[in-house]
């Protein structure tokens, strides 16, 4: 009998979201979880995008725009770019796999490093693309190594940039030599999910960088900074003959109507994502310095999260706090874990039960 499914299916491992505190309430009957999983923003949404999304709620009747047209104008304005060179999506996750399905096939090649956003390689193994995960140096995106293995099949190499999960970021000088010497039929992209965050001095607003490349391809989320995780809003800007090719294979009306009013308020509150970058600077600060004086290595961050050497099983020190209402982020079977920034008593608690766990 023919299989069922292809053998890159067959081969894939669901995507491991963070656990939601209403899971945890179902299976251990903690009902005051604190969840520092998915590097949601601890502040919430922005009001001026709740009261839009109010606002919008008669209309739910009606199908999105399916153009998203004044989001697009909006972004291209704030950008300096071209509406015909910003492509929405829902959610980064959409535009990552539209692209491995727009611009390659399983006689093509793709580059990314390991570990970082898993999305690139479950996108690859659902696509049959062949691909070369190249691990990090020193936590961080080892560029030099992935340019190494850019070859004549390369259509794509995804840098992420901070990287997801170890927080870790790469410099403007490195980021813009690979942008230079790599073959010109390379799609480079960008995913500055956590840009917002970033506060390295030689860190690179890779939007600033388009004119050193012509296939530059940069991602953007609200999902972070903006806190609109739940709406699933994510843009890409790239040269308007990629979004022209993309928009042939995205599904129409990806980005729903709350999303697209949500997202429009959102970038209209400063006051809301300057408060975000702030407490999450403190507070990052804060984590650093408390989890180094546990027996737990932590490695310096430029995003909403750290990454975590509990120098043991690291699921198991992730079982341990569930039991105490705390959700953090395994990493598989390794002795690392992702911890969220939360807000100070967020933290506070995290800080508590881990002291307690570990002792």
């Amino acid at each position: 009998m023919r299989p069922l499914v292809t053998p890159t299916i067959e081969s894939l491992v669901p995507y491991e979201a963070g656990k939601p505190v209403e899971e945890l309430a179902r299976e251990l009957g903690v009902a005051d979880a604190v969840k520092l999983a998915s590097n949601e923003n601890p502040l919430g949404p922005s009001p001026r995008a709740l009261d839009a999304v109010r606002q919008a709620l008669p209309d739910l009747h009606r199908y999105p725009d399916a153009a998203t047209y004044a989001l697009r104008e909006k972004l291209a304005a704030v950008h300096g770019v071209a509406m015909n060179e910003v492509l929405p999506g829902n959610g980064s996750n959409e535009l990552i796999e539209l692209f491995i399905r727009t611009f390659t096939t399983s006689a093509d090649h793709v580059v990314f490093a390991e570990p970082s956003f898993v999305v690139y390689k479950l996108a690859c193994l659902a696509h049959g693309v062949p691909f070369s995960a190249v691990p990090l140096r020193d936590f961080t995106h080892d560029l030099e190594a992935m340019a190494a293995k850019v070859n004549d099949k390369t259509r794509l190499v995804f840098v992420a940039n901070p990287n997801n999960p170890t927080g870790t970021h790469v410099g403007r000088a490195a980021v813009s030599r690979l942008l230079r010497e790599l073959p010109p039929q390379v799609i480079v992209v960008m995913d500055e999910a956590y840009l917002q965050y970033a506060e390295a001095a030689d860190y690179p607003d890779c939007l600033q960088l388009r004119g050193e490349r012509e296939r530059l391809v940069v991602l953007r989320t609200f999902s972070k900074v903006y806190g609109l995780a739940a709406l699933r809003v994510g843009y890409a800007v790239a040269p308007a003959q990629l979004v022209d090719y993309v928009n042939r294979v995205r599904a129409p009306f990806n980005v729903g109507t709350l999303g697209q009013v949500a997202a429009l308020a959102a970038l209209e509150d400063h006051e809301h994502v300057e408060r975000s970058r702030r407490l999450n600077a403190e507070q990052r600060r804060r984590l650093e310095v408390e989890l180094g004086r546990l027996p737990l290595t932590v490695v310096p961050s430029q995003a909403n999260f750290v990454f975590v050497d509990a120098r043991r099983p690291g699921r198991e020190l992730y079982e341990a706090l569930l039991r105490k209402g705390v959700i953090v982020r395994p990493l598989g079977d390794s002795t690392f874990l992702r911890i969220t920034v939360g807000s100070a008593a967020q933290n506070d608690r995290l800080l508590t039960a881990l002291a307690e766990v570990l002792s």
